[in-house]
């Protein structure tokens, strides 16, 4: 019989507790959140109209902007990926697959060369986004 207002006591015994991560394990989470960048829609946005629009990039920015599609068309594949977008929906895994060859393709010389495979990333980053959010892996980006 307990007191009123006292706290029952559990008497089996609880194993000890540990941890679910060793320290590396753990380090390389840090390590990853500490290079986790948060998805910008207006700035994804801003350099697909850049790339987009009728007004042709200067010789001095296509690598920058090439620079920074690639990591929008990073940002848009994994949370494809982590959504199950590409498994679930078949236009997605094909915008997926078109968004990796191109991540990875250099940018071409010459001026004209190197606009074309900015404006094929700018509409594969747009085209992926779109599908992102028709399927709600993502909400609207603007």
């Amino acid at each position: 019989m307990t007191a009123a207002g006292a706290v029952p006591r559990f008497t089996r015994p609880v194993p000890p507790w540990t941890p679910p991560l060793d320290s590396d394990a753990l380090a390389t989470v840090l390590q990853k959140v500490r290079k986790w960048q948060v998805f910008d829609g207006d700035a994804l946005l801003d350099d697909v109209g850049a790339v987009l629009d009728d007004c042709i990039p200067a010789e001095d920015q296509v690598d920058e902007l090439a620079q920074r599609l690639r990591g929008h068309l990073m940002r848009l594949v994994t949370i494809a990926v982590a959504a199950e977008a590409e498994q679930r929906d078949e236009t997605a895994a094909r915008l997926v697959e078109r968004a990796r060859r191109l991540r990875t393709e250099d940018v071409p010389e010459g001026h004209w060369k190197a606009v074309g495979h900015l404006r094929r990333m700018g509409w594969t980053v747009n085209e992926l986004l779109e599908r992102l959010v028709a399927t709600r892996c993502l909400k609207e980006a603007a």
